[in-house]
């Protein structure tokens, strides 16, 4: 590992003054992801700012509106009975996501900015790598790529975003909020991730020494059924091949009057299905409909040889989900 310098700061104002005075310095809170890529000289910081100690832990119930401090960590905001009781879906996918001892380190800051798994951005060793050396190229196209993205991909990159938290708040509508030398601002997280294109390096909106401080998150109406639905190669620990976050509201008819669906697993970046949410709204609860959903949230997949069963995965992910939140069955 690199040498690199340390400072443990207590106010939000100090971290930000630290972070701008260094463009070569880097917050650390869980570590849980960052200290391995530390280790392996993927990450390479001159300067950790250690935001441990920073006022931005606890949840707490605002209105209708779930604010998740940036530091609260995964385990605690997947024991709140808030989310047990208007959030399950959260609830679920934080506890598919990682070991007890995992989240009960990894903030949930830090998890909406968790790297790709790619094999390929992990290992210096590799060359080849847009999102991590910037205009060398992908590995990934030519090399190894089962568990690769599908959805959201450039020629420069097909890295999947592992996130499984990410998917159930951007099903959600969350909000991100983040401070910088600018001042304070909200960023929907719909519109917090980019896309690769061709600056596969860049993959949030975030300015340069900008900190998460907290992630607001509105709370399903009542009558809403979710779930969050992973399939992975192994039931222990592991990242999704293809995940569903869903949410619906049925009327006494069993029609959907709404419909919210994210996808993991098969994406660049998590990804709000808004094409199934169109084809679900004013439906009925019928497995007819939900394949429908599900062909029309694949439709813009571009497979490769070895990822090519994730398009049919993904869709029976989806209408698997939807069929157990709405007791429907094919």
């Amino acid at each position: 590992m690199r040498p690199f310098d340390y400072v443990r700061v207590r106010e939000v104002a100090t971290a930000l003054a630290e972070a701008g005075a260094d463009s070569d310095a880097s917050f650390l809170a869980g570590g849980t992801t960052q200290l391995d890529l530390m280790k392996d000289g993927v990450l390479r910081p001159g300067r950790l700012i250690d935001i441990t100690r920073l006022p931005l832990g606890g949840v707490e119930l605002r209105g209708g509106n779930l604010f998740v401090g940036a530091l609260a960590t995964m385990e605690e905001l997947a024991a709140d009975p808030v989310v047990t009781e208007r959030l399950p879906l959260v609830r679920e996918a934080l506890l598919r996501s990682a070991s007890v001892q995992l989240r009960n380190m990894a903030t949930i800051g830090g998890n909406l900015l968790q790297r790709t798994r790619c094999r390929y951005f992990r290992d210096p060793s590799v060359a080849a790598c847009n999102k991590r050396k910037p205009g060398t190229g992908c590995a990934a196209l030519t090399g190894a790529h089962r568990t690769h993205a599908v959805l959201g991909t450039s020629d420069h990159c097909i890295a999947t975003s592992p996130s499984d938290l990410a998917v159930a708040l951007i099903a959600l509508d969350a909000v991100v909020h983040a401070s910088g030398q600018d001042g304070d601002r909200t960023i929907p997280l719909t519109g917090f991730y980019r896309p690769p294109g061709d600056t596969p390096d860049v993959e949030n909106v975030l300015k340069p020494g900008e900190l998460i401080t907290a992630i607001e998150v509105p709370l399903l109406p009542d009558g809403a059924r979710s779930d969050y639905l992973k399939v992975r190669d192994r039931a222990s620990y592991e990242f999704a091949l293809a995940s569903a976050a869903v949410a619906v509201v049925l009327d006494d008819a069993q029609v959907i009057t709404s419909a919210r669906v994210g996808l993991g697993g098969v994406a660049t970046h998590p990804w709000r299905a808004l094409e199934a949410e169109e084809v679900l709204t004013g439906g009925a609860a019928s497995t007819d409909v939900f394949r429908a959903a599900a062909r029309a949230a694949l439709a813009g997949a571009q497979p490769r040889p070895q990822n090519a069963f994730k398009v049919e995965l993904a869709q029976r992910t989806l209408v698997r989900a939807l069929e157990t939140v709405t007791g429907v069955s094919s």
